[in-house]
């Protein structure tokens, strides 16, 4: 069998980069990213880590849940911690080598080797001539990371060209823009006292590398052909220079502009804006212009803005100008040139027409970048990313090696076990009370403690449960309606009037089990009293997994009372409908009892074989055995390891089995069901079958992980990247199920004088 793709949701996702209200670009795009996030699926949960940098303190909202200092190593490994903890499906990075500590960023390794989820890194910058530091934290990031985005396609072919990076771990997702109306600039303009002015425009943090200089050169050719046009450079010095010069930058443009005599033409807006001011003022901007000085900048969320608002830009040709505005979105000019500046935004200021064609361009093409749609292109490579990490950084007790020793313990059964009964779920090995009870749970924790007592395992800790889970199942029993209810709350309040028939097949398999498993003499009195009553009230059962559950437990209950007729007829009627069920449904490629595959479904074939076996009818043995042969082919791997049917493959008809989610109870069912056709056939291959669906708990599984933990508890689930880190009751059974089994099984191949086959992995 080989693997399906399998795109899983993603409900949970964590976010790591600046954030508001630090004031820079990438914490603006960090929280614009989480609200896209969030508007894209209303039901994703979003955490956000800020980093914050050196000697600041910022007041975070809400969204921010964890805080790592940029320059303390030891914040990034606890980070990581707290975020395995947590449980993400994907974690989102957004990545710049000034924002992270140690040299070129390096401390942010530290919490990317940690983290177990799959990374989806956006680059913000993409360097041609790295430091070897910076490459050297670029290769091993990369190496974390499931998937890197850029935000332009030279974004890409400089990862592929200079960093050998492969193609396909390479996603281009555009910088995400707001979605706003196609505006005349003369709407906004009064906002800003600039009526009939002409407006030239731009913004970002001021710094040396931005051009300025070449614009305010070209003013004085412009203002005299348009002497109503003013220069707005909007957004404050940048934080690092104003920290070694103060605004020593800002003061020699404002001298430069005095000195050309256009002082009054050229508006400083020394302010760091938010969103809302920024949209404002790109409205009312008639040219944007982005003079920059150098090719080498790969993304500007600013040129983004006002693309993305239908402004006519004017840029220099950096690397994001010269793609964005291909195919006339814009206009380009050479590298510092005051000149060709002034020559290409004047000819724009006279010619409305050009001008117009061009914003109507740019606005056009900005519909590919508003963040609903950048939202949903993030939400698909986190899934992407999820369905194609194979290898988490495992936590110590879930890497693979040897088996744990096979001991039966009721330690974890009782962990989750109070004087009401088993209870259903745990976040982690923490009981999780909101859950309450269920009778499937508290029927199979009682079978469990009965026949581990039989076998003088912890007799006192088996005899309490026991007596518990048998009180559960008692007072689940609703002698009016003839029927079994099935979920309680903690408050111990019957959730339902009727269970479902999984649940009472399930209680009708308990109580067979524990008649023929028990010693207690007072248990076998209430079960068998109990079983009295609830067998001949079976006989409503239609769905062919309660048919199986409760033919299990007739088979088991007529080795104590065979005379008991109820029984013997149910037992009959149901074998007969199931093997019926099978010959009507199988096909030549099909050999089921259902046109779909679900859970548990290796008791289908074993309860057909035990029952055949019970009544002497040879064909169900066969028939039996030919459909677990058939299942154990779609649930084993090609290198032999078991993979049960995954979740996802629930009601797909006639399809083969998706590997994920896949889940304990179902390893669980294929050793019980291999062990009784090891019983009636003595053919090895059974046995092999036993032990690869019990190796898939200890790490021989598609991730290599284990799922047992060493004191007898088991995770929820192998999902598609990671297992499922909560231990609950029906995790828990299964695995102490299993232990019991194999070890059973072993016992009657060496009774048999046959050498039972070990599991190579980790043997």
């Amino acid at each position: 069998m080989t693997s399906d793709n399998l795109t899983p949701p993603v409900s949970h996702v964590t976010l790591i980069g600046n954030f508001p209200p630090r004031k820079c670009g990438i914490a603006t795009f960090t929280a614009d990213l989480r609200e896209a996030l969030a508007t894209t699926d209303s039901d994703l949960r979003i955490s956000t880590v800020a980093v914050t940098d050196e000697g600041q303190t910022h007041a975070y909202p809400p969204a921010v849940g964890y805080e790592i200092s940029q320059h303390e190593a030891d914040d990034y490994a606890a980070a990581a911690d707290h975020i395995n903890a947590l449980n993400p499906d994907a974690v989102s990075i957004q990545h710049e080598f000034g924002i992270f500590g140690g040299e070129a960023g390096e401390y942010l390794l530290k919490l990317t080797e940690r983290l177990r989820a799959p990374i989806v890194t956006t680059l913000h910058t993409v360097l041609v001539d790295p430091t070897p530091d910076q490459r050297r934290v670029m290769e091993r990031l990369a190496e974390h990371s499931a998937r890197l985005v850029v935000m332009t396609e030279m974004g890409r072919t400089i990862l592929t060209r200079d960093w050998n990076f492969p193609d396909d771990k390479i996603t281009v997702i555009p910088h995400g823009i707001p979605d706003v109306p196609f505006l005349d600039p003369a709407f906004q303009k009064h906002s800003f006292g600039l009526d009939g002015r002409k407006v030239v425009l731009t913004f970002g943090l001021l710094s040396p590398n931005k051009g300025i200089e070449n614009m305010i050169d070209a003013l004085p050719e412009l203002v005299r052909a348009h002497p109503d046009l003013i220069y707005v450079v909007l957004g404050a010095t940048h934080p690092h220079l104003v920290a070694r010069e103060g605004e020593a930058y800002r003061e020699k443009l404002q001298a430069q502009a005095e000195a050309l005599g256009v002082a009054d033409h050229l508006m400083f807006v020394n302010e760091y804006v938010d969103a809302p001011i920024l949209k404002d003022w790109l409205s009312a901007a008639d040219i944007y212009v982005t003079p920059y000085l150098h090719e080498a900048q790969i993304t500007s969320g600013t040129l983004s803005y006002a693309v993305g608002l239908g402004k006519a830009v004017v840029s220099t040709p950096y690397w994001h100008a010269k793609e964005l505005l291909a195919n006339d979105a814009g206009a380009l000019v050479p590298f510092g040139d005051p000149k060709a500046l002034a020559s290409t935004i004047g000819d724009l200021l006279t010619d409305s027409g050009r001008r117009d064609r061009l914003r109507s361009k740019a606005y056009d093409l900005g519909r590919q970048m508003i963040w609903p749609v950048v939202g949903r292109s993030y939400l698909d490579l986190l899934a992407e990313a999820r369905s194609g990490s194979r290898a988490p950084a495992p936590v110590s007790n879930l890497r693979t090696g040897r088996r744990f020793p096979l001991v039966s313990t009721l330690a974890a059964v009782d962990r989750m076990t109070d004087g009401c009964g088993m209870l259903q779920h745990s976040r982690s090995t923490i009981p999780d009370r909101r859950h309450g009870y269920c009778l499937d749970d508290n029927a199979r924790a009682m079978m469990l403690a009965v026949e581990l007592k039989a076998e003088g395992i912890e007799t006192d800790r088996a005899t309490r449960i026991a007596d518990i889970c048998a009180a559960f199942v008692d007072s689940a029993w609703d002698e009016d309606r003839a029927a079994f209810r099935n979920f309680m709350g903690y408050q111990r309040n019957w959730l339902e009037d009727i269970g479902s028939q999984d649940s009472h097949g399930r209680a009708v398999w308990a109580l067979g089990r524990v008649v023929a498993n028990t010693d207690d003499h007072g248990l076998k009195l209430w079960v068998t009293g109990l079983a009295d009553r609830v067998i001949p009230a079976s006989a409503h059962l239609t769905s062919p997994r309660s048919k199986a559950f409760t033919i299990l437990g007739l088979v088991s209950w007529l080795s104590v009372y065979p005379g008991h007729r109820p029984a013997r007829q149910l037992l009959d009627t149901f074998a007969a409908q199931l093997h019926q069920q099978l010959r009507e449904q199988r096909r030549p490629d099909w050999l089921w009892f259902e046109p779909v595959l679900a859970y548990d479904n290796a008791r289908l074939p074993e309860a057909l074989i035990r029952a055949g076996q019970r009544l002497g009818q040879d064909d169900m043995i066969r028939d039996g055995i030919a459909a677990l042969e058939w299942l154990a082919g779609l649930q084993t791997d090609t290198d032999g390891h078991f993979r049960p049917v995954g979740t996802e493959s629930f009601g797909k008809v006639y399809s083969r089995p998706l590997p994920f989610d896949q889940q304990p109870v179902d390893a669980w069912a294929m050793i019980e069901a291999s062990a009784v056709a090891f019983e009636m056939t003595g053919d090895s291959r059974w046995q092999r079958y036993a032990e690869a669906a019990f190796d898939w708990f200890h790490g021989r599984n598609d991730l290599g992980l284990r799922l047992a933990t060493p004191n007898g508890g088991c995770y929820d689930g192998l999902q598609v990247d990671r297992v499922n880190l909560n231990q609950g009751a029906e995790s828990i059974l299964a695995f102490q199920f299993s232990v019991r089994s194999i070890r059973q099984l072993q016992r009657l191949a060496h009774s048999r004088g046959d050498r039972m086959v070990v599991a190579r992995a980790g043997q």
